[in-house]
């Protein structure tokens, strides 16, 4: 067929367009596909409060939401079994200050059940800026975050506004809230608390701000959401592959065999969210296996891998798949 045949046939013309259009859409959609799934998610709402559940010996209900578990002296666990996350913080106290890692999404205020468990003053300190962990329209007398220079530049005067890849906050109706951060957590960094030292691991993966606290005395490790039962997400826009090998690496080499680690989700009754470093090592190899497609997945987004009997990895496909950790020096 000629130049000239092709541009006389009008279908020939209207299926180019339409392929063109096609394409169009498909950059459109893989560009905007994280703020395309939280609109249908925020469409959806957040489901009710469940009924409150049989947590077992060892765990009291505060009130008719939150739920106390002690993990060891002056170490707390406070749950929200009934928020459909489950989401759990840690209350850690030494002799001098407490810290408060992690505040849930703030449908009720948490502060008053730390000041019932001390009299310490309390450093808020999240794991990472996602909506349900920081607490939202709670604001804090202390607040302390990860120092990481994109961070720092944001706010040179203290004041630090999440983006909407950090706080993805619309899916359940909040709007980002400004940070008013007293003190910079550096990576590697200690926190004396008076008689206990928290160590300040750089743990990203599933957001490129997380961290985790090890108290390594006490044997105890608190992961936020880089490790926890159930899915991991590592297909949200601040997620990365390589950084959940940078930070799985990172807890191989802080903690040890012995380490309790918990983390800030559940998938059911009872108590706290409970993991083992060997946890640590299936996700690890996972990534490995993942990496080198030796892993099979399921699903058509995200990708879903199995780490082991409590843990599935939901990624982006392959071709999304990065690779290369954002900050591979923080911690080292």
């Amino acid at each position: 067929m000629t130049v000239r045949e092709r541009r006389a046939n009008p279908w020939i013309r209207r299926l180019g367009f339409a392929l063109l259009g096609l394409a169009v859409l498909a950059a459109v959609v893989i560009h905007q596909r994280h703020a395309l799934l939280v609109r249908v998610l925020s469409l959806a709402g957040a489901p009710g409060l469940a009924p409150a559940s049989d947590e077992g010996p060892g765990v009291r209900w505060h009130d008719d939401y939150f739920t106390v578990q002690s993990l060891g002296e002056g170490i707390y666990a406070i749950g929200e079994p009934r928020y459909y996350q489950q989401n759990y913080s840690y209350l850690i106290t030494g002799s001098r200050r407490a810290v408060l890692f992690d505040a849930g999404p703030g449908h009720r205020d948490i502060r008053p059940i730390a000041r019932s468990l001390t009299d310490l003053p309390i450093t808020f300190v999240p794991s990472h800026f996602h909506y349900d962990h920081v607490g939202n329209t709670v604001t804090f007398e202390h607040v302390a975050v990860v120092d990481l220079p994109y961070l720092r530049a944001r706010a040179p005067d203290g004041q630090l506004l999440l983006t909407f890849d950090e706080h993805l906050g619309t899916a359940e109706g909040f709007e980002a809230p400004v940070l008013e951060v007293d003190e910079w957590l550096a990576p590697g960094s200690r926190m004396d608390l008076g008689g206990r030292v928290l160590e300040v691991l750089y743990t990203p993966g599933h957001t490129e701000d997380s961290i985790s606290l090890l108290d390594r005395e006490a044997g105890l490790l608190f992961s936020g959401d880089f490790i926890y039962h159930g899915p991991l997400f590592a297909f949200l826009p601040n997620s990365g592959m390589g950084d959940y090998v940078q930070g799985a690496q990172t807890l191989l080499a802080a903690a040890s065999p012995q380490t309790r680690i918990f983390g800030a989700h559940r998938m059911e009754p009872p108590g706290a969210p409970e993991l083992a470093l060997s946890d640590v090592e299936d996700l690890e190899s996972a990534l490995a296996a993942i990496r080198a497609g030796e892993l099979e997945s399921t699903g058509f987004y995200p990708w879903v891998y199995p780490v082991n009997s409590r843990m599935d990895l939901h990624a982006e496909p392959a071709w999304l798949q990065n690779w290369e950790p954002r900050h591979p020096s923080a911690g080292q």
